[in-house]
């Protein structure tokens, strides 16, 4: 029965010391605010940096035409020899680029734009014409602000529908909607079923965009599908894929004459720009959670020189070193959950408002892990900063700190 009653008095000897500890911080409340506040704050920021970062680096890759399109390849052929046969993407290459890793979207497309002269309510207009497959828009970043953009439906079909640039709708339309409308292209006529927007590079505002098979096929052999736009995942992922798209050329059709552009330039400059966020942010948040450690630990060291007198008490009335030691350290580990519960939830609160200004939807089980990290890196914080104080309280001699004055 000794055993039993051992663990019993473990238990309620635990308990106490818990009790006494939160009581201890609430009682120091005040001296104790800015302490929490610090390690809260910093304890926000990390968990919001963490749950945000992957979302927001996805969506500034996605965005990035802004910046010069760092995460879009664009691969051609540059045929010099006239006597060359005409070079084109074969249906397989694409499908086979697109299945690398870290490509978010590859699209073939014709490089050789169509002048065509319309007729059109009795003026002549010049009118640039591309033809595109259904993943032109999501490799340019282009999205429809009028009607709907064609897919793979319609190129497979090689039906006769286009969709204009924002600027060519509102030179042919004006003011009117053009979606249903019909438009002479040669010799044929051509259903209107969008109007194009978005990050829209150099002039194709003033294009009009036809399924890639339906050029190909009235071309008489003048438009193919020789250009290549791919857009990467990250900009970490354009070095990898770029170096890739020749070898997977190479291993189905005749690699001469490929050209392959990078924006490395523009690449460095965005790795750059954004590593140089990051070490701030990092940084900021560093100091304010090193801020906070020294708080606790100052803290805990004027607890145990206030409280030496109390000390020296417990330990003639038969506390053991390690009592002691448990206590001062269960004091530390409150403070700092305490202020970790505050973080997370005002990182909550961050991430949540965040995400609808940012227009980002914030995984809840993301949240979560980063909230248990933190809290388990918050309880580490406490233990390492309040163990010294604890040890110093702990070593105590009983007699002299019965003494201090």
């Amino acid at each position: 029965m000794a055993a039993p009653g051992r663990w019993n008095n473990v238990l309620i000897a635990l308990h106490d010391i818990l009790h006494v500890s939160v009581r201890q911080v609430f009682r120091q409340r005040r001296s104790s605010l800015g302490i929490v506040l610090a390690v809260a704050l910093g304890t926000a920021s990390l968990i919001t940096v963490l749950t945000l970062g992957d979302q927001l680096k996805h969506d500034m890759n996605r965005d990035l035409d802004l910046l010069g399109g760092a995460t879009v390849i664009v691969a051609g052929f540059t045929v010099t020899d006239s006597s060359a046969p005409p070079q084109a993407f074969l249906p397989e290459t694409v499908n086979a680029i697109r299945a690398l890793p870290g490509v978010e979207a590859a699209s073939a497309a014709t490089e050789h734009v169509d002048w065509l002269s319309l007729f059109w309510r009795g003026d002549n207009i010049a009118t640039p014409v591309i033809g595109v497959d259904e993943d032109y828009w999501r490799a340019s970043g282009l999205e429809a602000i009028k009607g709907s953009l064609f897919t793979v439906r319609e190129v497979r079909e090689g039906e006769r529908v286009c969709v204009l640039g924002e600027e060519l709708a509102k030179e042919l339309f004006g003011d009117q909607n053009p979606v249903g409308q019909y438009l002479p292209i040669r010799t044929e006529i051509f259903k209107i079923i969008g109007v194009v927007g978005g990050l829209q590079v150099g002039d194709r505002k003033k294009f009009a965009l036809l399924p890639l098979t339906t050029v190909v096929r009235r071309s008489d052999g003048v438009m193919r599908a020789d250009r290549l736009i791919v857009r990467c995942r990250t900009w970490d992922d354009v070095p990898v894929v770029g170096a890739a798209i020749a070898s997977i050329l190479a291993q189905r059709q005749d690699p001469r004459y490929l050209k392959v552009a990078v924006a490395t330039k523009q690449l460095e400059r965005v790795v750059s720009m954004v590593w140089w966020v990051q070490l701030f942010v990092a940084v900021s948040i560093a100091a304010t959670l090193t801020v906070g450690g020294f708080g606790i630990w100052n803290g805990m060291m004027n607890a145990v020189t206030t409280r030496t007198r109390e000390i020296g008490l417990k330990k003639a009335m038969g506390a053991e070193r390690n009592d002691i030691l448990a206590q001062f350290l269960c004091e530390a580990l409150t403070l700092s959950l305490s202020a970790a519960l505050v973080g997370i939830a005002l990182a909550f609160i961050l991430v949540q408002t965040a995400g609808c200004y940012l227009e980002v939807s914030p995984s809840l089980g993301h949240f979560l892990l980063n909230a248990c990290l933190s809290f388990v890196f918050s309880a580490a914080l406490g233990v390492a900063t309040g163990f010294y104080p604890a040890k110093r309280a702990a070593r105590m001699d009983a007699v002299v700190a019965i003494r201090y004055e």
